[in-house]
C-alpha cells in the first residue's frame, strides 16, 4: 500500500436490531475515521442495495422534483398572467383618459371657434350697416349726385352684360 492512496472501509455501526444506523469510515490504515454520515441513512443503501433499485430510487426523486419544479413554473405562469393583466386593464384606462382628455381639448377649441367666428361676424355685420347708414346720409345730403352715379352704374352693368363692351350696337 502506498502512502497517498487511501484504503477506505465501511463499516455499520449502531444498534443491530434493525432501527438507524450510522456509517464510519476509516481510512488507508483501517483506524482513523475520515467521515461519518448521520443516523438517518436507509440501512439497505448501507447494505449495497442494487443498483436497479437505487437507481429507482434517484428516478423517484427526480420525479418528485420535477413535479415541483412545474408546481412551481405554473405558478410563476399565472403570477405573470395576472400581472400582465393589470398592465393591460391600468394601460386601457390610460387610453380612455387621454381620448377623454382630447375629446374634451377638442370640444372647447370648437367652442372658442365658434365665438372668435360670431365676433367675426358681428365686425362685419357693424361695418356693412355703418356703410348703409353712410350711404343712405350721403344719398339725403346730395340726391342728383347719388342719381346720377346710380344711373351710370346701371348703365355700365346693362351694356357689359349684353356683351357689348366698347363697340357700339350696329
Amino acid at each position: 500500500m502506498t502512502p497517498s492512496s487511501s484504503n477506505t472501509t465501511s463499516t455499520p455501526t449502531g444498534s443491530g436490531n434493525g432501527g438507524s444506523t450510522g456509517v464510519r469510515t476509516t481510512g488507508a490504515l483501517g483506524n482513523e475515521p475520515t467521515a461519518s454520515m448521520g443516523t438517518d441513512v436507509d440501512e439497505d443503501r448501507l447494505l449495497g442495495a442494487s443498483p436497479s433499485r437505487q437507481m429507482k430510487e434517484h428516478l423517484s426523486e427526480a420525479g418528485s422534483h420535477l413535479k415541483q419544479a412545474t408546481r412551481d413554473a405554473g405558478s410563476a405562469v399565472k403570477s405573470a398572467a395576472s400581472a400582465a393583466g393589470e398592465e393591460l386593464r391600468l394601460g386601457r384606462a390610460n387610453v380612455k383618459a387621454g381620448l377623454s382628455d382630447s375629446a374634451v381639448a377638442g370640444l372647447s377649441a370648437a367652442e372658442q371657434a365658434a365665438a372668435a367666428s360670431r365676433e367675426q361676424m358681428d365686425v362685419l355685420m357693424d361695418k356693412g350697416r355703418d356703410l348703409l347708414d353712410s350711404a343712405a346720409e350721403l344719398i339725403r345730403e346730395r340726391p342728383l349726385a347719388s342719381f346720377g352715379v346710380a344711373f351710370a352704374t346701371g348703365w355700365l352693368i346693362a351694356k357689359l352684360a349684353r356683351g357689348g363692351g366698347g363697340g357700339g350696337d350696329r
